[in-house]
């Protein structure tokens, strides 16, 4: 029944100890009674230790294990199970092992089964005779709810009782409780049923009484505004439509103003009454016709007692009766006198309603006086020192109406009634309300340039849709400017190899462009010109050209002859938005659409691959050789991000092959880590041997002879530690091109990597990186300002413009924007789109336990370091505590590797490394060979002793392993030697081609994951033939947890700019840090 097993239960213990004290309990018999209780699925039980302890274990009903609690010191204040939890939980898996709570749990199951039915039918069932009686009673102080409709019933079997307290009634039908009502009825809930078209009355009623019990207690039990009063239920308005809904055509009694009827029903029909109009004098004489009273029994009129029968009235007659009737019913009287004054008011605005109430018969005199004519609505515009003024007329026939001016009484003239069309009339008035005009001597004016704007180019064409307009000549010269007059064009100039972005308005000059383009930067709504034109900028097209001025950080300076000059490297970004916005029709020139065609599909340029190159390119490498062929023929720089592993120095090595054999020899720099030198000079004279090298290496004075003899050689490779020291000793040198490894090495832009390779002179400039962005954008932005100097504008601006918004506000539209920008320049492709032949990459996620002595010292230094880093940050600010927080969080993950690691004399034990230690066991007894990273060169020392011990054959690299053995070292491995290699994640984590390995471990976790990424990609690469195994240990409950939760957050800013994704982050906060220190 319940799934426990002592090793489920052992799980649950922080140590060992705790589940061996535990289990001595139970077999001591220390549990002094145990209990179940099957109606909820828990075991109760009590056991004596230094006292009595409860305990609750809570289970699923299917048997799953959901908690336990203690009432124990130790309960509280230690995570897992206490001793007597466990002494509990193992008594019950012992008892259910022998089918005890099985029995029990059958028991109770029939137990409840049996008294359900029992219950059930322990009484025959008689159907209850009702009979219901609506009331509408119009005196409104008999009870102080206000509502004249009400319910009452009688009940009975063979004949019917009266029910005298309703309230009672309902009460018994909740409660079961039985009422005697006479010595042949007594009703009895449990023996009394309803029939079925009773039912929904009763629980209607029913509802209402469980309703005002419920605010009973919180008021006084009669309370003024009660639904009961003896044998009535008061409705409400909506309950009494509720009540006839229910009824439908079934026959009931009614009692109305204290006349009873017998078997009526709802009638679905137009009240039978009609109207004249008769004329009296001057006036009129409105008159309703029916026979007998109206009583409306419920305040809107939806339901009227007429002639005996209870009318559901149609909508239209609904809503234009009850006015009507209100009315008639305060004059006591059926007819209503329209004084002369009022005539055609009453004609044009009443008459049509009275219509939809009934049949209307006018007087033969009066039908003769009306006028009928069909409405014109005509409107006059003119310019009045810079004010719009307007004239409305409501032409009727031989009738014009101006509704702004209030004293025209008699607009006919004569004896005529004129019936007005004053929905028509009413329709060009409320657009024109909606302006803001004012009135005055009978005209309207707008006085506001931001009025009469609006006016132009909103409220016009809808008032040109209702009305005839008029114009003066002067209104004709204030016009808003089509956008069939908005012209622009995109050109490619080959003699000055720049782009030309052109912008004009038909019959606008060039200082009115400029004036044009300056409203743009302000953001106007428009521009007024000098001879009253306005040029509306909210339009799709204004806004258009407006969104590729900005994002090309255009200024008014710029445009001469209405034409600007812009880099064309700018040409695919302006492509993309140019297609984008739809709207606007900007021409582009034949050159300009080869350009961005090339860029856009370099693999359908005819770029041959060096024949003399020793590979064979995969397609993928052919199109990324054919993509740096193309930026560099047009004079573009970009960044081959693809993943690592996946050949970006055979790419450009093809590359400069290719360019050698059709430029001539011209020296290009290399920039790589120190520890690739030598191995970017092996792939050299691999695959291209044709391509003579040169590295910069030695002590100063070798160095500084090597640069005398740059232009004899087609590769230069250095490394960024001495491109810093003899920057100036390159100032002189011209080189084809400047290409960058691991160009995430000049992701800072105030470093001194950066600000040097920035000095070098070169036609072209690439970067290779795998993670063009690990924590910020400002990373991607200073690769691009060593390619393309000014592309993605100044560091501020580009601060302001892109990473604010996307990183701190979350703003998808500036993250689309930033992408279009670098889209083009950034080739990025991953193993599992271009290599199908690449076996899986499978990772894990394997959680260690601290021992309980690094459990010990793991809590009391984080407490410590908590309080004192709350104080620090107090005191200096979280700025200026970095330093210290940093070694905090160090020390921290120190700790869960191994407390020796900066405790000297710690002799205990480390539950990671014990993990490790069964990890490497079972992985070489499969045949496995393993890359193992760790960040802490003193944690690789301890499994290196532990290797030793266990005399497993190893290699091992750390920072101090100098560049020319590493490649010894990998090629070793690779051949087979040693089955581990332990490697420091910053020393090897680029670079190294390590394939004979399929397991990757990492021992302790880093906070930018794309740098673990790079780490297991020295094996899972080209050439590997294995499915590659990661297993990434974190320490579970430590700060390892949270560093690995940032790690997955971590992983969307790449994806948020190189492809789309949502949202971004950025570097910790104090809120961050604190959250880190939790356990």
């Amino acid at each position: 029944m319940f799934n426990l097993t002592e090793e489920y239960i052992k799980e649950r213990c922080v140590s060992d100890v705790i589940f061996m004290r535990g289990k001595e309990y139970k077999l001591k018999n220390r549990i002094k009674y145990i209990k179940y209780e099957p109606n909820d699925n828990y075991v109760s039980a009590l056991v004596s230790g230094t006292m009595d302890y409860l305990v609750f274990a809570n289970f699923t009903f299917d048997g799953k294990f959901l908690s336990a609690q203690c009432n124990c010191p130790a309960y509280s204040k230690y995570w897992g199970n206490c001793k007597h939890i466990v002494a509990v939980l193992l008594e019950i898996a012992d008892r259910d092992a022998h089918g005890e709570f099985d029995k029990l749990m059958n028991k109770y199951t029939v137990e409840s089964i049996i008294n359900h039915f029992r219950n059930r039918y322990v009484y025959d069932k008689i159907a209850l005779n009702i009979e219901i009686t609506y009331g509408y009673d119009s005196d409104e102080y008999e009870h102080s709810v206000g509502k004249h409709s009400y319910v009452s019933l009688s009940i009975g079997e063979s004949r019917l009782y009266k029910v005298k307290s309703m309230r009672n009634f309902l009460g018994s039908i909740v409660s079961g409780e039985p009422i005697y009502y006479g010595k042949k009825f007594t009703f009895d809930p449990r023996i009394h049923v309803f029939k079925d078209e009773d039912g929904p009355i009763l629980e209607m009623l029913k509802e209402i009484y469980e309703n005002e019990e419920y605010i009973v207690p919180y008021t006084n039990r009669y309370y003024a505004n009660s639904h009961f009063s003896r044998n009535k239920v008061f409705l409400t308005d909506s309950l009494t439509k509720k009540f006839f809904n229910m009824l439908g055509d079934r026959p009931f009694n009614a009692m109305i103003l204290n006349k009873s009827y017998s078997n009526i029903r709802i009638k679905q029909a137009m009240l039978p009454i009609d109207f004249t109009v008769d004329k009296a004098d001057n006036d009129l004489l409105l008159k309703m016709n029916c026979s007998g009273d109206i009583v409306p029994l419920v305040n809107d009129g939806e339901y009227v007692f007429f002639q005996n029968e209870i009318y559901n009235l149609p909508y239209e007659q609904k809503q234009n009766f009850i006015p009507f009737y209100n009315e008639l019913k305060r004059n006591r009287q059926k007819a209503i006198v329209i004084p002369d004054m009022y005539k055609e008011t009453f004609v044009s605005e009443i008459y049509p309603l009275v219509k939809k109430i009934g049949d209307v018969s006018i007087d033969e005199e009066v039908e003769a006086l009306i006028y009928k004519p069909d409405l014109k609505r005509e409107i006059y515009f003119d310019m009045e020192n810079d004010n719009l003024v307007a004239k409305v007329k409501f032409v009727y026939g031989d009738i014009m109406i101006n509704p702004f001016l209030h004293d025209e009484k008699n607009v006919t003239g004569d004896e005529r009634i004129l019936v007005r069309d004053m929905e028509g009339e009413a329709k060009l008035l409320k657009i024109i309300e909606e302006v803001g005009f004012k009135v005055l001597n009978g005209h309207i004016y707008l006085e506001n340039d931001d009025y009469i704007f609006d006016f132009l180019y909103y409220t016009l064409p809808k008032i040109q849709n209702c009305a005839d307009v008029f114009y003066s000549d002067t209104f004709k010269n204030t016009k808003i400017k089509d956008a069939s007059s908005f012209k622009s064009g995109i050109r490619l100039n080959k003699e000055n190899d720049m782009l030309e972005f052109s912008f004009s308005i038909d019959g606008i000059s060039d200082d009115e462009i400029k004036e044009v383009l300056m409203s743009f930067k302000e953001k106007k709504r428009y521009l007024k010109l000098k001879d009253g034109t306005f040029i509306p900028f909210d339009v799709p097209e204004m806004r258009a050209i407006s969104d590729i001025i900005e994002g090309l950080d255009i200024n008014v300076e710029d445009f001469e002859d209405k034409v600007a000059n812009i880099p064309k490297y700018k040409a695919l970004y302006l492509d993309e938005k140019i297609k984008n916005t739809g709207k606007m029709n900007i021409k582009r020139n034949l050159q300009f659409k080869e350009l961005v065609q090339n860029i856009r599909e370099p693999g359908d340029i005819d770029y041959s691959v060096p024949e003399e190159l020793n590979a064979t390119l995969r397609d993928y490498q052919k199109f990324g050789f054919k993509w740096l062929k193309t930026l560099s023929c047009y004079g573009f720089g970009g960044i081959l991000a693809d993943d690592m592993g996946l050949g970006k120095t055979l790419q450009v090595l093809t590359f400069i092959l290719s360019e050698k054999n059709e430029k001539g020899c011209a020296p290009s720099l290399i920039v790589v880590p120190t520890s690739l030198v030598y191995n970017w000079y092996a792939e050299v004279e691999k695959f291209t041997p044709q391509l003579s090298a040169l590295m910069i290496s030695g002590n100063k004075n070798e160095r500084i002879e090597a640069l005398n003899h740059v232009n004899d050689y087609d590769l230069v490779i250095t490394s960024y530690p001495l491109i810093r020291r003899d920057i100036d000793y390159y100032k002189d040198i011209n080189f084809r091109f400047c290409i960058l490894d691991e160009a995430q090495y000049i992701k800072n832009p105030q470093s001194q990597n950066a600000k040097s390779v920035k000095k070098i002179n070169a036609k072209g400039r690439f970067a290779l990186t795998g993670t063009p962005i690990e924590n910020s954008l400002t990373e991607l932005w200073s690769i691009f300002d060593f390619l393309m100097e000014g592309y993605l504008s100044n560091h501020k601006k580009f601060v302001s413009k892109f990473e604010k918004p996307i990183v701190k506000d979350q703003d998808n539209k500036a993250a689309e924007e930033l992408r279009r920008f670098i889209r083009p320049f950034i080739l990025r492709r991953f193993k599992k789109d271009v290599l199908k032949e690449l076996p899986n990459k499978i990772e894990h996620k394997l959680m260690a336990e601290l021992t309980k002595e690094q459990k010990k010292i793991y809590v009391a230094y984080l407490n410590k370091i908590r309080g004192e880093l709350e104080q620090e940050i107090a005191e200096k600010g979280f700025e200026k505590s970095q330093i210290k927080i940093l070694a905090a969080l160090t020390r921290l993950r120190q700790l869960c590797c191994h407390p020796s690691l900066f405790i000297d004399e710690y002799d205990g034990e480390s539950g990671k490394l014990n993990l490790l230690s069964e990890i490497i066991d079972e992985s070489l007894e499969s045949g496995h060979r393993i890359l193992l990273f760790s960040q802490f060169t003193g944690m690789l020392s301890i499994i290196k002793d532990m290797l030793l011990e266990k005399n497993i054959d190893f290699m091992y690299l750390d920072g101090s392993t100098k560049s020319k053995d590493r490649g010894k070292l990998v090629e070793d491995f690779n051949k087979g030697k040693g089955s581990i290699f332990l490697i420091s994640l910053k020393a090897g984590g680029t670079g190294l081609n390590l394939t004979g390995a399929d397991v990757v471990i990492h021992f302790d976790p880093w906070w930018n994951p794309a740098v673990e990424e790079q780490a297991t990609d020295r094996a899972y690469r080209i050439g590997q033939k294995n499915v590659v195994q990661v297993m990434k240990i974190i320490t579970k409950g430590t700060i390892e947890e949270k560093i690995f939760e940032l790690q997955q957050k971590k992983k969307k800013i790449i994806d948020a700019v190189i492809k789309q994704n949502e949202t971004l982050i950025t570097k910790m906060s104090e809120k961050d840090i604190m959250e880190l220190l939790k356990m």
